[in-house]
């Protein structure tokens, strides 16, 4: 299943404060750039995620936020380094944004 034309104007409206953003199809899902960086994916199901390196994956954790893991048959389950936007953000983009540019910081 792909992200319909609303969920990708939703997200890049979230984070269009930070500035012109590109993105790249993937796997039925969004990978959003600033500047070249890929900083969040809009994955196929609709959920938003932020890229979390160095001190934000702890700052993420003590968030509370989930983050995104999967697992093949027969393999243990893999931790990517993206997390779930909190849920209030999806409605608050001064929060995203915050988020983002916190996160893009360490990318």
């Amino acid at each position: 299943m792909a992200v319909s034309d609303e969920e990708i104007e939703h997200v890049l409206d979230l984070f269009a404060g930070l500035g012109p953003l590109t993105t790249r199809k993937m796997f039925g899902g969004l990978a959003i750039y600033l500047d070249g960086t890929i900083f969040a994916l809009l994955m196929s199901d609709g959920r938003t995620l932020i890229k979390g390196q160095g001190e934000m994956q702890g700052k993420f954790d003590a968030m509370g936020l989930e983050r995104w893991t999967y697992a093949r048959p027969g393999k243990s389950p893999t931790a990517m380094p993206y997390w779930h936007l909190p849920d209030s953000a999806l409605d608050d983009a001064d929060e995203a944004t915050e988020l983002a540019r916190a996160a893009l910081a360490h990318l």
